[in-house]
């Protein structure tokens, strides 16, 4: 259900933000702590930068609807980042990765990270999605994820065959948990009360696992928590003597990664509600704003996540208040009761990451790119998955990105895109000459976004030589967008995905 444009400021306003706010604080706990175990990190580093997200990001962020904290997306990075280069070395990365993040806000670079092809996006969350797996189906054995994807592949046969269920164990015992969370998750979504439909999964996943390990006093490991999230805060020390080329590379991957990730986030958070549109340069500087204080106390980063904003919006917010209040949320949840933290079995963390991470492999969403685009975006979000998996994060977006040029490749004589736009008392009238290709989206998504909704608008695309997968997803989300608010909408042309939209 899409938020209502209501006034922030009204009595029916607040009411409804406070109420989302504590939906949103239920989903994000579990997802804190479970992302930052399975980025090799305490899981009051998670909180942490949850907290910061809700706080500080809240306050100044361009996307008011959007939730930011820490994201399963850049879990797989960081792990790798940890293990080679030390924690030590995460709050240089981040002050780096976040400094780069502001400069890009402030230049207003947003929009370009919009034009990254959606097929290299999905390919990189299906990969990371993969990857959580994986090394998740560890954890729920009690066990530590391996350092790569292709050794948690070759080590899962031998967890499964080495279990006793004669004499269990804490591997077993841990199994037995992390199944219950599973269940009670799955079996919660598809079968809740539409009258309970705002009452996370994950949440009640924990409880059950957490209450079945408690009542029946198992063995297995627990979440390790400080008395006080002060203890946490550990800010980076000899900064200097961290600026290697190492570091500096692994600060903008970072930077690059967040930033895609939040961006596409916000643009999907734009299609549920009818409120102020997102400012992609002003959450840009927002996330470098919090990647920057995350690093300087030594928390997880951050982006924009679309499974908290989503549940923002599904329960009713209407502005950034919402988004602030589930910080305050987290921070006095931590203050105040950590010993329910620390009863928690870590295979319950594990098993919600399981689930997490198996929801981002959308092969939906390939089957949608074969049938409306054809073979080669579904080449690119195979390759990109596949080395994602297989060799590492960077490269599979890296070589992505590098075969998403081949789709210039018929147009690159006329790569450019011209927009004439002309007003009249019967409406708006948009005219697209030359190819419609990646590099021109923010173009295009500039101008479409400056028309007024109330207007009838009619857009000729009859002159385009060439139309990408990239523009077209664009146009039809659009067009969707529009039609859904009864906004009068014609789209002139003759290739066969302008006709489809034009039907929809």
């Amino acid at each position: 259900m899409a938020s209502q444009a209501l006034p922030a400021s009204s009595a029916s306003g607040f009411s409804r933000d406070f109420a989302a706010s504590i939906v949103v604080f239920l989903v994000a706990m579990p997802l804190c702590m479970g992302i930052a175990v399975a980025s090799g990190l305490p899981p009051e580093k998670g909180l942490m930068t949850g907290i910061i997200g809700g706080l500080v990001v809240g306050m100044i962020a361009g996307s008011p609807l959007q939730v930011s904290g820490p994201a399963a997306g850049l879990a797989v990075i960081v792990f790798e980042l940890v293990r080679t280069q030390g924690a030590g070395a995460l709050g240089p990365i981040l002050l780096i990765a976040g400094a780069v993040q502001l400069i890009a806000g402030v230049a207003k670079l947003g929009g370009w990270f919009r034009a990254i092809s959606p097929a290299v996006v999905h390919g990189m969350l299906a990969g990371i999605g993969v990857l959580i797996v994986i090394g998740q189906f560890h954890v729920l054995f009690d066990a530590k994820p391996l350092a790569s994807g292709l050794e948690n592949i070759a080590a899962m046969p031998g967890r499964l065959l080495g279990l006793d269920a004669a004499s269990p164990g804490g591997a077993e015992l841990a199994l037995v948990i992390a199944g219950i969370t599973i269940g009670i998750m799955l079996a919660w979504e598809k079968w809740r009360p539409a009258s309970m439909r705002l009452v996370p999964g994950a949440l009640l996943g924990v409880v059950a696992g957490t209450v079945t390990a408690l009542v029946l006093d198992m063995n297995v490991a627990r979440v390790e928590v400080p008395d006080s999230i002060l203890a946490a805060i550990t800010p980076p020390t000899a900064f200097a003597s961290w600026l290697t080329p190492e570091i500096i590379a692994a600060a903008v991957a970072v930077a690059f990664i967040a930033s895609a990730e939040t961006l596409l986030s916000a643009a999907a958070v734009d299609k549920m509600h009818d409120g102020p549109r997102s400012d992609f340069n002003k959450e840009l500087r927002a996330q470098g704003v919090g990647n920057m204080l995350c690093g300087g106390v030594g928390a997880l980063p951050m982006t924009g996540v679309i499974v908290r904003s989503s549940a923002n919006v599904q329960a009713g917010a209407v502005s950034r208040r919402s988004t602030i209040l589930h910080g305050v949320w987290i921070l006095a949840f931590v203050a105040l009761l950590p010993s329910v933290m620390r009863a928690m079995p870590m295979a319950t963390l594990g098993a919600v990451l399981v689930v997490t991470g198996w929801r981002l492999v959308k092969l939906d969403h390939a089957r949608e790119l074969l049938k409306h685009h054809g073979v080669l975006p579904v080449v690119i979000w195979a390759t990109t998955l596949v080395l994602v998996v297989a060799v590492d994060l960077l490269t599979g977006v890296i070589v992505g990105i590098l075969f998403s040029l081949v789709e210039l490749i018929p147009h690159v004589r006329r790569l450019r895109l011209k927009v004439d736009h002309s007003d009249n008392e019967d409406g708006t009238r948009v005219s697209l000459s030359g190819a419609a290709t990646f590099v021109q989206l923010p173009k295009l998504e500039d101008t479409l976004g400056a028309i007024p909704r109330d207007r009838a608008v009619t857009i000729d695309c009859g002159r385009l030589s060439g139309l990408d997968h990239s523009c077209a997803e664009l146009l039809r989300d659009w067009v969707e967008r529009r039609k859904k608010h009864g906004s009068p909408t014609v789209l002139l042309g003759d290739d066969k995905r302008l006709r489809r939209l034009a039907a929809a």
